[in-house]
């Protein structure tokens, strides 16, 4: 009932619709009577007692009532389609919206092949509840009733007989969905698992390509596929115990009105054309209870499948994205005050241990530390893809908690580390944050990335289509584009996670000689693993293990002789004797 409520709230909007299909539905169920009471006249009137003239006009009604209902039948079968194509789109919808609300620790932790299984393979069962199963229910059940009323008037003996069957059908239909509904639930995250392993595999084609390991990956796919399949036969071994069971017993009822009707008939007590149009209800009786199992498995499939998607639309944000005061500019002031952090998941690991820290608009900070230092987590916390488990980070002096997430984001953009890009066209890309900006901007910005001469140099130039996640192109080309995207937004605070690590040294000169004349008045923060990136920064900071363990200015940091002083001689190649490439100053 539970998973009725539920789907209630996306289709009562059609409520109008659907009572008409019901009541189309109830229509085409009493007309299915027209046909065996009219065979049992014929054989009562036209054929024992010879009145032929009834033929043609009880043949007319016959067919009269066959067309109507062929007709009414189609008509509530478009309906309930339409209700449940509707409500699927309402559900896609709101599941799309809710990815959207949710936040990095949502996607660290769940399987993309999980989601892309709820927004196809759940929602596809839903629809087919909505739009096959919820009427079919519905007519298998007022035929079983409408053949039980009719038959009882016919012959109520006889009915009897039928009816010691069903509380057999009855409790097997129970037993069934008992057994089924676990099974059914381990089908889904088997195939979310399916589903996730081949996503990755396709994602990462070219790694699995460059270190031949197509025979590893077959294997492990065959492993997947292979628990797919064994719980899809765990589902069939449930089916096939009690189906046949199921089928078995409605079968008996043609054996009984065969029998009793038969005996019944002999010694006068019914009529042979009440036996005819008797026999003729006996398939609204069988249908039903033959079809029982087969809906039992759909309604499992559904049931299961509402669970999974509320399941989705239940999640919460860590940062949710509820009103909250909101700053209509934002300069640009980012100050950290002690600052630690570590994941909800892992709350032993200190990613970030007491950071402090202030950038004010036209500075720039460097961020250099070995991988796993956390660079990449301390700017996040900036534009609150998570929040800091303690003390505080202030933006323009107010604590970036009492800001607005999207209001916030909308002054910051980051060029992030692993380039993403659309399946659409560069300009497009280009354009991502600023839709409306004109195609004269995004030329400028696309200079400024030293993006314009491979751009240009494309037959299509700008309109150039590019494949998924910018296949095509080079790691290089990739960053430059995303730097573009970025700048696109002209924000307050810009953030450089490692944007120029794919592009050769002499191309990094040219993209940091535009980025001062643009970045002037922003807060930019830079992380980099090469120190050509940093030199210039106003400060520049080393992080070890989740801490700031220098900090400083290129100059000082060198005259220090630590740890930024070890990464500086190891890029130039030089040891530790080296003094003399101090004595003419920093390069």
């Amino acid at each position: 009932m539970e998973s009725i409520r539920w789907i209630w709230k996306y289709i009562r909007a059609y409520r109008l619709n659907l009572l008409v299909g019901i009541v189309l539905v109830s229509v085409v169920a009493l007309l299915n009577v027209v046909s065996p009471l009219i065979g049992g006249m014929i054989v009562d009137d036209v054929i024992v007692k010879g009145k032929s003239g009834l033929l043609v006009p009880l043949l007319i009604i016959m067919i009269i009532a066959s067309l109507f209902r062929t007709v009414l039948r189609y008509v509530y079968q478009i309906m309930f389609e339409r209700i449940g194509q509707n409500a699927l789109y309402n559900i896609r919808e709101e599941m799309y919206h809710k990815l959207q609300e949710l936040d990095f620790s949502y996607f660290n932790n769940t399987r993309v092949g999980d989601i892309m299984a709820r927004m196809t393979g759940d929602t596809d069962a839903i629809r087919h509840a909505v739009s096959w199963l919820f009427y079919n229910v519905l007519d298998n059940f007022l035929l079983l009733i409408s053949a039980i009323v009719v038959m009882g008037v016919i012959e109520w003996r006889l009915m009897l007989a039928l009816l010691i069957i069903t509380p057999f059908i009855g409790i097997l239909t129970v037993v069934l969905s008992r057994k089924a509904n676990p099974v059914f639930y381990q089908i889904r995250e088997s195939f979310s698992r399916l589903n996730s392993m081949v996503e990755e595999n396709i994602s990462g084609n070219k790694v699995v390509k460059a270190f031949a390991r197509e025979a590893y990956e077959i294997e492990k796919f065959n492993q997947y596929n292979e628990d797919y399949k064994k719980r899809n036969l765990e589902s069939a071994a449930v089916t096939k115990t009690y189906l046949p069971l199921l089928e078995t017993l409605a079968s008996f009822l043609s054996v009984i009105t065969i029998g009793l009707g038969g005996l019944l008939v002999i010694d006068g007590s019914m009529t042979l054309g009440n036996l005819v149009a008797f026999n003729g209800f006996i398939w609204m009786l069988t249908i039903p209870m033959r079809n029982v199992g087969w809906y039992v498995n759909d309604l499992q499939h559904f049931i299961t499948s509402t669970y999974r998607i509320r399941e989705l639309l239940s999640a919460k944000p860590k940062i949710p994205l509820e009103k909250r005061q909101t700053t209509p500019t934002i300069r640009g002031v980012v100050e950290f005050q002690d600052v630690s952090f570590h994941f909800a998941d892992d709350p032993d690991t200190e990613v970030l241990s007491h950071i402090s820290l202030k950038a004010s608009p036209g500075q720039t900070i460097g961020i250099l530390g070995e991988t796993g230092s956390g660079k990449s987590t301390l700017v996040n916390l900036i534009s609150r893809f998570f929040d800091p488990t303690e003390g505080r980070i202030l933006i323009d002096g107010q604590d970036a908690k009492r800001i607005n997430v999207r209001e916030l984001r909308k002054h910051i953009a980051i060029v992030m580390q692993d380039v993403f890009l659309f399946s659409d066209t560069i300009k497009e890309n280009i354009a991502f944050g600023t839709p409306e900006a004109e195609l004269e901007r995004i030329k400028l910005m696309a200079r400024v990335a030293d993006a314009s001469p491979f751009i240009e140099s494309m037959p299509d130039q700008y309109n150039t289509f590019l494949g998924e996640r910018g296949s095509g192109l080079s790691g290089g080309q990739r960053q430059r584009i995303s730097l573009a995207r970025g700048l696109m937004k002209d924000p307050s605070i810009l953030i450089l996670d490692d944007t120029t690590s794919a592009v050769d040294m002499e191309t990094e000169v040219k993209i940091q000689n535009e980025l001062k004349h643009v970045s002037k008045e922003k807060t930019t923060f830079i992380i980099a693993n090469r120190i050509s990136s940093v030199k210039s920064a106003d400060e520049i900071l080393i992080l070890s293990k989740g801490k700031i363990i220098e900090r400083g200015t290129h100059a000082s940091l060198l005259e220090q002789k630590g740890a930024y002083y070890k990464i500086y001689l190891k890029q130039l190649g030089k040891s530790d004797d080296d003094e003399e490439m101090l004595d003419n100053g920093p390069e």
